[in-house]
């Protein structure tokens, strides 16, 4: 008799134990992960957390102080040289020469992996096309929007069909339309089969493409889970109003304690109080209900589940904010300006 036959995950990237120190600074404290073959990682974290100085080990751009990592079964000190054929790498800021069209672009990289030059060239057109540049392939990089240079430095990225693409939050600095146009194509890629480490701070990033999440805070692994997993940890509803003065959020906030199950959250700057409760519909009822008859003016109220940003502010207690045009060095803790390089 036929036996159905059974599918064995694998694990593309393994890391244990990871621990990195800069003098003084503690960047990595013992970081353990995996990442399942033709799946995607988010790991996630504010500036600082340690995001980076996991991808540059990963990637061999820097040896850890204790613990090890695996790439498709390769031992990035040892084996260093297998693991940088087999991965691709995009970084925080697109890499690519402003002096050279995006058609040769692509080429250069190509055969700096050693690609013979007709596969670079046809490799570069399907790439083009893929991440619709085939109408500035002949335009030098430096004409290109921050959107298209980003297209461009994850197609160089794929260029030798790497098993495993890193992204180390390939969204920064990108508006809001090319960040969803972005979103797209590394679902595509995911949906094609490519394991994925995805490095962002952008809460609704990691819960639309990523199928799990790793939470770091200060070098530490906090959490890991699936979306789902990690906003059950908050657990619950919440009522959520938006006052028109500021001063009616404490008289809100009163009128609604006997409903919440943990502390209301209020915000002055937005005039929003976030109260937890359990009762569903209910509790959205009853609310209203007690709010009648006072003197608070209420322009929004809803009921809703926690997102991400509610369980990274319940598991740090701080929100995992973007700091504008630079980044958070993890070696240091000080803010560094933007800047582009790296092995792909």
């Amino acid at each position: 008799m036929d036996r159905p036959s059974v599918v064995v995950m694998t694990d593309a990237i393994v890391v244990e134990g990871l621990v990195k120190r800069f003098g003084a600074t503690t960047a990595l404290d013992g970081v353990d992960l995996t990442v399942a073959e033709g799946s995607v990682l988010g790991l996630l974290g504010p500036n600082g957390a340690g995001k980076t100085t996991v991808v540059r080990i990963l990637t061999t751009l820097l040896l850890a102080d204790e613990g090890r990592a695996e790439v498709v079964g390769l031992d990035v000190v040892r084996q260093a040289d297998a693991v940088r054929a087999s991965i691709g790498l995009t970084g925080q800021y697109a890499a690519v020469d402003e002096y050279l069209t995006g058609f040769e672009n692509l080429e250069m990289v190509g055969r700096l992996y050693h690609l013979p030059k007709a596969d670079a060239r046809s490799r570069s057109r399907e790439l083009l096309e893929r991440f619709d540049l085939a109408g500035a392939a002949d335009r030098p990089a430096k004409t290109y929007s921050g959107g298209m240079r980003r297209r461009l430095d994850i197609a160089a990225s794929l260029i030798a069909r790497p098993r495993v693409l890193v992204l180390d939050e390939p969204t920064t600095g990108l508006d809001p339309r090319s960040r969803l146009v972005m979103w797209e194509f590394i679902a595509d890629l995911a949906d094609g089969g490519t394991t994925i480490l995805l490095t962002t701070q952008y809460l609704e990033e990691a819960d639309r493409l990523a199928d799990r999440m790793v939470v770091i805070d200060h070098g530490r692994v906090i959490a890991r889970g699936t979306g789902d997993e990690l906003k059950a940890q908050v657990g619950g509803q919440r009522l959520e109003l938006t006052v028109r003065r500021s001063t009616d959020l404490a008289v809100a906030a009163e009128c609604l304690r006997p409903l919440a199950v943990d502390a209301p959250r209020l915000d002055e700057q937005t005039r929003r109080l976030t109260v937890p409760v359990s009762g569903g519909v209910d509790s959205l009822a009853e609310g209203l209900r007690r709010l009648e008859g006072t003197d608070v003016e209420i322009l929004d109220l809803g009921l809703r589940r926690p997102d991400l940003d509610d369980v990274f502010l319940t598991l740090t207690g701080h929100a995992a904010e973007e700091n504008g045009g630079g980044t958070t060095d993890d070696e240091t803790g000080t803010q560094v300006p933007a800047a582009t390089g790296g092995i792909r």
